[in-house]
């Protein structure tokens, strides 16, 4: 199976926990944050939902300079907005992935601000890095702050302490 195949059906497997935890942002508490440092709520979830972008930004050139290039950001103001969002910035990075030859994954990626690089990475572990496992940590964040407003949290890899 080439690369692109399996990291594209670990996107997709991943989703479906990406999407539970997602669903269960209340409305009204978009604009909640646990600490005046932290982002609020709706941003956080935001930065998930968009983070798939990045599977396209990643495959698709070889260097990333965000003092050249504006990073489109999502921008979600309700549930609708931001499932809608993830979906369709899932599909983009699904359909990418699949079509990534294993060379073009070998190759190498940088993350810069100008003079500044930021990463300088395969682009196969810069997927790695900056799609799976960023969203799977800001997921665990998302985990948090919807516990401290006492909204159940959906288990990951099997029951949370809401799912017994």
């Amino acid at each position: 199976m080439a690369l692109g195949t399996s990291m594209a059906a670990e996107l997709k497997h991943e989703a479906s926990n990406t999407r539970k935890i997602l669903s269960r942002i209340p409305e009204a508490h978009f604009d909640w944050k646990p600490h005046e440092k932290s982002m609020t709520i709706g941003r956080l979830a935001s930065h998930i939902a968009e983070l798939t972008l990045w599977a396209g930004l990643i495959t698709n050139a070889n260097e990333f300079d965000f003092a050249k290039t504006a990073f489109n950001r999502c921008k979600a103001t309700n549930s609708k907005e931001l499932l809608e969002a993830f979906e369709q910035n899932l599909e983009q990075a699904v359909a990418v992935l699949q079509s990534a030859a294993d060379e073009t994954l070998n190759e190498n990626w940088i993350l810069c601000r100008g003079e500044i690089v930021v990463v300088n990475l395969p682009k196969k572990v810069a997927l790695r890095t900056m799609l799976m496992n960023h969203i799977i940590h800001h997921r665990g964040q998302l985990s948090v702050y919807l516990r401290l407003l006492n909204i159940p949290v959906p288990g990951m890899y099997g029951p949370s302490a809401d799912e017994k």
